[in-house]
C-alpha cells in the first residue's frame, strides 16, 4: 500500500477536482465509443496510449489479449463483449497485442509453465495461433513479434464467433481493428487488411483515417 496511497491522495486532492464536472456527467451513465481488448501486462496503459478520457473506452484485459471462441470458456470475456456491443453500443472493437508479451512467449514454449497451471490452461484458447505460427514457420524464421501479430488476427476471428459481434457486423454498426503496441519505442501498428501487413499509426494518412472501413478486419 505504501506505493499506492500517495497516488490515491494526489488523485482525490489534485486530479479529481479538475475533472469533477466530467465525473459528475459520467455518473449518469457511460457511452464509450470503443471496446479495447488487450493484455493484462502492467506495461500497457490503455488511456495513456490512446490519449482518451474516462468514459471513452470499455476495456477487457487478460493474459495474451485472448478471446476464446463463443461458448468455449467460462470466463467473463463473453459477458463483457456482449455488454459492450449490445448494451453500450460501441462502434469500434480493437484487439491490441504488445511487444515482449510473456503469454505469447509461453505459447511458443519459451516460458516454463509447470508452476502456473491456470496460465497453461488459459493458453489452450490460443492454440489456433500456435497452429498458424507452425505453418508460417515452414516459410520463414518466426520471432516473438510475429507470434504477437498473428495472435491479434486469430483473436479477431474468434471475436466474430460471438453472437452480439456477428449480428452487429451484419448490421454494419461495428468495425474490428487489430493493433500491436511496442511500448519500448512508443508506437502502435495497425493491421492493413488490403496490404496484409501492420503499418505504424504515424504513417496512416489523414485522408485514409477518415474512412473507418479502411483498416477494418
Amino acid at each position: 500500500m505504501k506505493n499506492l496511497l500517495p497516488g490515491l491522495r494526489k488523485f482525490s486532492e489534485d486530479v479529481f477536482p479538475q475533472l469533477k464536472p466530467d465525473f459528475e456527467s459520467l455518473s449518469q451513465g457511460q457511452k464509450p465509443h470503443t471496446l479495447l481488448i488487450t493484455c493484462s501486462d502492467s506495461r500497457i496503459d490503455p488511456n495513456l496510449v490512446t490519449q482518451t478520457q474516462p468514459g471513452e473506452i470499455f476495456v477487457v484485459r487478460n493474459a495474451g489479449n485472448i478471446i476464446p471462441p463463443y461458448g468455449s470458456s467460462k470466463g467473463g470475456e463473453e459477458a463483457a463483449i456482449e455488454f459492450a456491443v449490445d448494451g453500450l453500443r460501441v462502434t469500434n472493437l480493437v484487439i491490441c497485442g504488445h511487444s515482449h508479451c510473456g503469454a505469447m512467449a509461453a505459447l511458443m514454449g519459451k516460458v516454463n509453465l509447470d508452476g502456473l497451471p491456470s496460465v497453461k490452461s488459459w493458453l489452450d484458447h490460443a492454440q489456433a495461433t500456435r497452429r498458424r505460427i507452425d505453418m508460417l514457420n515452414k516459410q520463414k524464421e518466426i520471432h516473438l513479434g510475429d507470434v504477437t501479430e498473428e495472435n491479434v488476427l486469430v483473436q479477431a476471428d474468434n471475436l466474430k464467433t460471438h453472437p452480439a459481434v456477428s449480428t452487429a457486423l451484419r448490421e454494419q454498426r461495428i468495425r474490428i481493428y487489430g493493433w500491436v503496441y511496442q511500448f519500448e519505442i512508443g508506437t502502435i501498428s495497425i493491421f492493413d487488411p488490403v496490404n496484409q501487413k501492420y503499418i505504424a499509426s504515424a504513417e496512416v494518412k489523414d485522408e485514409t483515417s477518415k474512412d473507418p472501413s479502411r483498416f477494418a478486419l
